[in-house]
């Protein structure tokens, strides 16, 4: 019984860290698509808050000047601790926005 427990635990875990994954990938892109509608860095800003194991992200930004600012965001998800390996098959988000324009 303890090894279908243990399983379970892990498995448990590992669903907890996908999700997380997800959660980060997305507040980066709405970071990044944020700070690139304004004029700012847009891959700085998406890489602001990642937490240290998730600093690795791949964060492209594009339409800045056209009038809507894209981000999309590709990061690894960790395999059971965070910043050792990660899943070869990343978790991917993305966001636009309207570019703001000064008066």
């Amino acid at each position: 019984m303890a090894p279908t427990i243990i399983i379970t635990l892990v498995l448990l875990w590992q669903c907890v860290l996908l999700g997380y994954t997800y959660t980060l990938a997305g507040n980066a892109a709405d970071e990044a698509v944020r700070a690139g509608a304004v004029g700012k860095a847009c891959q700085q800003a998406g890489e602001e808050d990642l937490p240290g194991a998730w600093q690795g992200a791949e964060i492209k930004c594009g339409g800045q000047g056209t009038g809507y600012v894209t981000a999309d965001v590709r990061m690894k998800v960790p395999v059971l601790v965070p910043g050792l390996i990660g899943f070869p098959i990343p978790v991917q988000a993305h966001a636009g926005a309207v570019e703001e324009v000064p008066h």
